[in-house]
């Protein structure tokens, strides 16, 4: 069975665009869903502490929990462009509905599921895939991950070791979950000097990781970088709150404490480093 997951950059347009003329005729009249600013706020908005919308994703939040409600998922009061919690349940609602379970289930809406949810009401920019899952530097991660972490390595000027990848459930249980799904790094620091690290956090940061510096006194771990690839549609649970609370200047931790890392103005995911 075909995934959201599985599906590559290429086999996703492959899947979507359809050959009819008369199709796009059709979809022009349609509005747009930026997908990228609906899954910035599906991971901010959960985390927030109040229900205010994040810039920039009003619209296309809108026309989500429209369609959201037209399939009664959505209570209409919770049609107000904030991506919280119950659009969250609502989502993975429909997910489920299509058949997908597991990390295709979370209410962090694909491409595939967020183009379905659309059809005759909205078409799809914008659109982000992790790409295939594969084997690097030793350890599992998919292909928009290894991308980042080649950039964040050119520009530092050094190789990453990698101590912990990607889809691993159950592996270290100190990392409470964030590392079941797609997106999640920790790198080795030994032997790196303390500007060396901050440097390193900075240089992931750039490209558009949450990335923190651990240490032993935050947790039953090394020092190590732990890094979260922004707008990764593969994110587990976990994963996706710590990408909110570092757009909302956490440090990630069970304890919400403010970011203790370099700061970098604005944070930016792969798509936005590569435009720029």
């Amino acid at each position: 069975m075909v995934t959201r997951r599985r599906l590559t950059g290429a086999a996703i347009v492959g899947a979507l665009v359809a050959p009819m003329a008369a199709w796009a005729r059709a979809s022009a009249a349609l509005p747009t869903v930026d997908m990228e600013a609906v899954v910035k706020a599906a991971q901010i908005d959960p985390r927030r502490a109040d229900s205010a919308i994040t810039p920039g994703s009003r619209d296309s939040v809108l026309l989500v929990e429209s369609a959201l409600q037209a399939k009664g998922l959505l209570a209409a009061s919770y049609v107000d462009g904030h991506f919280g919690t119950k659009t969250i349940d609502a989502y993975a609602a429909w997910q489920r509905s299509l058949g997908y379970t597991g990390l295709d289930a979370t209410g962090l809406p694909g491409p595939t599921s967020l183009t379905k949810l659309g059809e005759q009401r909205f078409t799809v920019v914008r659109l982000l895939s992790p790409g295939a899952e594969l084997t690097f530097h030793g350890v599992p991660m998919n292909a928009r991950t290894k991308a980042m972490l080649l950039e964040a390595e050119r520009l530092l000027g050094r190789q990453f070791s990698v101590t912990q990848g990607s889809y691993s459930p159950g592996e270290d249980p100190t990392s409470a979950g964030t590392h079941d799904g797609g997106g999640a790094l920790d790198l080795a620091v030994d032997g790196l000097t303390s500007a060396q690290r901050t440097s390193a956090v900075r240089r992931l940061r750039q490209v558009g990781f949450a990335a923190w510096l651990r240490t032993p006194s935050q947790g039953n771990w090394p020092y190590h970088i732990h890094a979260i690839a922004l707008a990764d549609t593969d994110l587990s649970i976990p994963a996706r709150n710590q990408a909110g609370d570092y757009y909302l200047g956490f440090n990630g931790l069970a304890n919400h404490g403010a970011d203790d890392g370099p700061v970098v103005d604005p944070k930016v995911t792969w798509e936005q480093y590569q435009r720029a």
